[in-house]
């Protein structure tokens, strides 16, 4: 549910897009540093096949709210957010899962290349909590005459932070935005101290909208309490992408 009330996906494809393989900028040589990621594309019915995954993505989501850093839910003493409440959010639309490769690159494989694997097939007999690398929904950002512009979230599981994987995962947003039937794309709220995003979303020329002052109050990083925290908002054209492939 938006400020617009329920936002319907009219510009959803009636079918799965393909996977694809994104390469991870490292350059370390340990074998069990991944040195790729599949992305696949999901929505609620086709997740709830693969056992396990729904509920995974669903604590991993809650336990970022409930940090109160980077998204505007929030979870007040003695509630609790729901698996459907998680859906009915996160699963309104399109989701892309991303699982980290298993072995060497595929050297035939260019970056964004489609391959035949699916999602439980990539997992090859791992945890959902060892191999997703992370996720994020694509869904409609306003209503009707506006709903050629999308909006995007992003979760890195925290035990896989600081592996490149945000990067794999904006990269693709940037081929599956456009594919999925919009135009573009706005961030409504990258609050300010989220430096990483924010350096993210520059490198791939987004640019800054506006800023919205006194955005977010959200927790510390240190725990001593809340702050008022202003926020960007981030804007791209998709079909300046398409215009130069």
């Amino acid at each position: 549910m938006s400020a617009y009330g329920a936002i319907s996906t009219l510009n959803r494809p009636l079918s799965s897009l393909p996977t694809t393989l994104w390469h991870c900028k490292n350059k370390s040589i340990d074998p069990s540093v991944p040195q790729y990621v599949t992305i696949h594309h999901l929505t609620l019915e086709t997740a709830s096949t693969l056992p396990g995954l729904v509920s995974y993505l669903h604590h991993a989501f809650a336990a970022e709210v409930d940090r109160g850093m980077t998204y505007p839910q929030e979870i007040l003493q003695g509630e609790a957010y729901t698996q459907g409440a998680f859906e009915g959010y996160f699963f309104a639309a399109d989701v892309l899962v991303g699982i980290t490769g298993v072995g060497e690159l595929p050297e035939a494989t260019t970056d964004g290349g489609v391959v035949e694997i699916t999602a439980a097939e990539a997992s090859k007999g791992r945890s959902w909590e060892e191999c997703i690398a992370g996720v994020y929904y694509v869904k409609p950002n306003y209503p009707g005459r506006s709903s050629h512009i999308c909006n995007a979230g992003f979760l890195i599981p925290q035990s896989q932070r600081g592996r490149g994987f945000g990067s794999v995962l904006a990269r693709s947003y940037l081929y599956y935005g456009p594919r999925l039937g919009y135009e573009a794309s706005v961030f409504n709220l990258v609050y300010v101290n989220n430096i990483a995003s924010i350096k993210l979303w520059e490198a791939l020329d987004f640019t800054k909208a506006g800023r919205i002052p006194r955005a977010g109050r959200l927790k510390k990083a240190d725990g001593s309490g809340e702050e008022y925290v202003d926020a960007w908002v981030f804007y791209k054209r998709f079909d300046e992408i398409k215009d130069s492939q």
